[in-house]
């Protein structure tokens, strides 16, 4: 084990000082970069968004979703809107591309500035089956790598008890039908009093990260964040099912 963090630290340090390819059209990109500045400018950023959920908005203020159910977790953060380049980006993480960790990693650690303060990152659970389904746990991923990058350390003290129907395609009171009670806290006194970002890939309904944030919550979680790296512009009533 202690041989695979060294290997870890060193191609991480090896990264930050040597020319590399650009995450989405492979050309050279330098000085530690992933991603090419010719893309960059292609990536659907979201400078301004609700100061709750985090989701992009057109005009300042709470969005319309947030005062009309203000979300469990205290404040969520996403980097980009799940469209275009952003949304393959991430599909290829889910799917396979397990390296481009570090890529999504150093856009989005950055967000935790926007918090007062953090003592751990609590990576979305995946149940034991779906682990071996994909082969990894992707959120767990991206935590350790944000982690790597801010030193805050990642906190592995929520399991997902069962499995969760598939959740494309649904609303956000059926999104939380299927996922009430799969979080479970296996630690209650690593999260007693502290201040927890949860880590996830895609903010959608905001049901996953509510439903564990309550969890976290009712353990005795000080305050509860979450980071993602995309967010789902949600363009449908609230609690009606997406269509695609």
């Amino acid at each position: 084990m202690k041989f695979f963090v060294r290997l870890a630290e060193r191609i991480r340090a090896y990264d930050r000082t040597h020319n590399f390819t650009c995450d989405l059209c492979g050309r050279e990109v330098f000085g530690g970069e992933h991603i090419c500045s010719a893309c960059r400018a292609r990536l659907f950023y979201i400078d301004r968004c609700c100061p709750v959920c985090g989701r992009r908005v057109s005009e300042e203020g709470i969005c319309a979703d947030c005062k009309q159910r203000r979300p469990v977790a205290d404040m969520v953060r996403s980097r980009f809107l799940h469209e275009g380049a952003c949304e393959r980006l991430v599909l290829r993480f889910k799917c396979g591309e397990r390296y481009l960790a570090a890529t999504l990693a150093q856009e989005t650690a950055p967000l935790l500035q926007e918090f007062d303060a953090v003592d751990a990152l609590v990576p979305v659970p995946m149940t034991a089956r779906a682990k071996r389904r994909r082969g990894y746990d992707q959120a767990l991923l991206l935590a350790r790598e944000i982690s790597a990058l801010s030193a805050v350390p990642v906190l592995c003290a929520v399991t997902k008890q069962r499995e969760t129907p598939e959740q494309k395609g649904l609303g956000r009171r059926e999104r939380e039908t299927n996922l009430a009670g799969c979080f479970h806290v296996t630690d209650r006194k690593e999260v007693k009093g502290k201040r927890l970002v949860i880590i996830d890939d895609i903010y959608t309904t905001g049901a996953t990260v509510d439903e564990l944030a309550s969890v976290l919550k009712r353990a005795g979680a000080a305050k509860v964040y979450a980071v993602t790296v995309t967010s789902v512009e949600d363009k449908t009533p609230f609690g009606r099912s997406k269509t695609s």
